[in-house]
């Protein structure tokens, strides 16, 4: 079974940090979301994935042709942004030979047994109950579990069970069939192409969908999402929870993960830290926070913050936001 990937998105709710980078790039609990995605599908036995590419498409690419080569890859390049139904049309010569399909979106992880969710008959929709469903797309259900009504991002919802960005298409065909009418509509409405719209239309056409309720799920879209999520996989990956331990005459706080060459001088790290590689820190303390690689931080304490790549923050400061290549001095602001 092939699983198709949607990153072409800009990610525009996690600038400063996707202006320079795919968000599906920034690290979450020592690795890029994209990663993380990528490995349990592997562990699941998906060995072919198609990926739509699009904004900052070829840092994507080239992250993948080096770090996963043993994975067979097909990059389809989606020009318009219509939407995530179109993203999927895009990929219709690369599946249309295959069965069953899977579709996982590039920016969402979730917590699931995924060969058994594979393993189910038919095409079932990964959901979880949500306090806010008006954010998502949501699924009502008949007696039996089968899938009676799909809506997007309803103003006044139906139910509360929100799809999580993971499907299972039983049936390839029908899909790039309801794909491209949907798109047909959508075109001449000047809309996006919604992949609910599609789903709710081959359900009309008697086409049975059902549920796989799952554990947990980040959309890591958003900062506080991303640094919540940061903080759950942190306690899931690490084994040395709630030891302390000193490190290069600093004191580390799990769980914290860092990456290669990083040099730590009388400060405090931790709990629930991601760091890139060849990070600097001197005389800080930081806590609840993903670090990008090459970064310099001085005299600051630092939480609930994300710092970008080849940046430097020097002073004191409560959280931050920035993005690559950046620099902040709040030395003369105190003095």
């Amino acid at each position: 079974m092939k699983a198709i990937i949607p990153v072409a998105g800009a990610g525009k709710r996690l600038r400063p940090h996707t202006y320079t980078q795919p968000k599906s790039l920034i690290l979450v609990a020592g690795q890029p979301i994209l990663s993380l995605i990528l490995d349990q599908l592997i562990d699941a036995g998906v060995t072919e994935c198609v990926f739509v590419l699009g904004y900052l498409g070829e840092k994507i690419k080239t992250y993948l042709d080096t770090s996963y080569s043993h994975l067979h890859k097909t990059y389809i390049y989606q020009e318009n942004r219509r939407g995530l139904g179109d993203a999927i049309l895009c990929t219709s010569e690369a599946i249309k030979a295959e069965d069953e399909v899977l579709v996982l979106l590039g920016d969402t992880i979730v917590d699931l047994d995924l060969k058994h969710f594979i393993n189910q008959p038919g095409s079932v929709l990964a959901t979880q109950q949500v306090a806010d469903p008006r954010q998502f797309g949501v699924v009502e259900v008949d007696r039996d579990g089968r899938v009676t009504k799909v809506v997007e991002k309803p103003s006044i919802p139906i139910t509360n069970q929100a799809i999580t960005g993971l499907y299972k298409f039983g049936n390839t065909k029908s899909l790039i069939s309801a794909l491209a009418t949907i798109s047909e509509r959508a075109q001449d409405e000047d809309q996006e192409v919604q992949l609910t719209d599609a789903i709710m239309l081959m359900i009309d056409q008697g086409l049975p969908f059902s549920t796989y309720e799952v554990s947990y799920w980040y959309d890591c879209g958003k900062k506080d999402v991303l640094l919540n999520t940061n903080r759950v996989l942190l306690e899931k990956r690490t084994t040395d929870v709630g030891t302390r331990y000193i490190h290069n005459q600093s004191i580390i706080i799990p769980p914290v993960i860092f990456g290669d060459a990083c040099q730590f001088t009388n400060s405090i790290v931790g709990p629930h830290v991601t760091l890139g590689d060849h990070v600097r820190i001197e005389g800080s303390v930081i806590s609840d926070s993903i670090v990008g690689n090459y970064v310099n931080i001085s005299g600051s304490i630092l939480s609930k913050s994300i710092i970008g790549n080849d940046a430097a923050v020097s002073g004191p400061a409560q959280s931050l936001n920035i993005g690559d290549n950046t620099e902040i001095d709040f030395a003369d602001v105190i003095s």
